[in-house]
């Protein structure tokens, strides 16, 4: 698990790049107001105008860890933001009602005190499988070595496609295949370098060539790479603080 801290406005617009990662957020806005959300994993990029928050907390979840922490598998929690108090398990009403009241400074230490009793213990064959079939699917900045195939990971790990498929389900909440996308496009926005050329990047990231980097990219950030790093984005829109994408 890791956290993150925010205050003040945020620079407008703002985007919400594709994350395969279930986050638990505590917010306050100038007006006082403070809430506890869980938001999804994030399917697809969203643009948003600025909003200004007092604060903002963000614990990002390791996955495998929203079922046992939150009482739902991550599946159902894509593209969704939900009152933490709203959810089923006992376990996560009770983490919301000790976050609430709390002042932004005093989060993450109740977190670092609260959190390791209330998860489940982990299935460690479990985890190692999730952990490899995770670094299996992602590029690796280090060597180059581009992502293997659904495939190819579940050939390598001695499962089934149908077995890595139900895991992704239950402890990330997207397939191997549309993890695969994110995991691609996000090496994108981080690696992108002037010194390397586009069809560089697409090799080394595991595309086939530049077109299909560049339609898997727009199919996520809703505009080509080129577009998106001159700053040529799609027009912001609302959040929809609880919608489903």
């Amino acid at each position: 698990m890791t956290t993150a801290s925010v205050d003040g406005a945020p620079r407008a617009p703002f985007t919400h790049v594709p994350d395969p990662v279930t986050r638990v957020v505590v917010r306050t806005e100038p007006s006082g107001r403070r809430d506890v959300l869980v938001i999804g994993p994030r399917t697809r990029a969203s643009y948003h105008p600025s909003k200004h928050l007092d604060s903002c907390v963000q614990l990002r979840l390791r996955a495998g860890t929203a079922r046992p922490l939150l009482g739902v598998p991550a599946v159902d929690l894509v593209g969704r933001a939900i009152p933490l108090g709203d959810l089923p398990s006992a376990h996560a009403r009770r983490l919301a009602a000790g976050l609430l009241p709390l002042e932004p400074e005093s989060v993450v230490p109740h977190l670092a005190e609260v959190l390791p009793g209330r998860l489940a213990p982990p299935d460690d064959s479990r985890a190692a499988l999730l952990r490899r079939a995770l670094a299996a699917m992602s590029p690796d900045p280090d060597d180059g070595r581009p992502p293997e195939s659904v495939g190819e990971s579940a050939h390598g790990l001695g499962v089934s496609e149908r077995q890595l498929r139900n895991l992704f389900a239950e402890d990330v909440g997207v397939s191997p295949k549309h993890y695969a996308r994110i995991a691609r496009v996000r090496h994108i926005l981080t690696r992108r370098s002037p010194a390397m050329s586009w069809a560089e990047l697409a090799v080394s990231t595991g595309y086939y060539d530049q077109s299909h980097m560049t339609a898997d990219f727009r199919a996520l950030m809703g505009v080509p790479p080129a577009s998106f790093f001159t700053g040529r984005l799609p027009a912001v829109q609302p959040c929809q603080a609880f919608g489903r994408a």
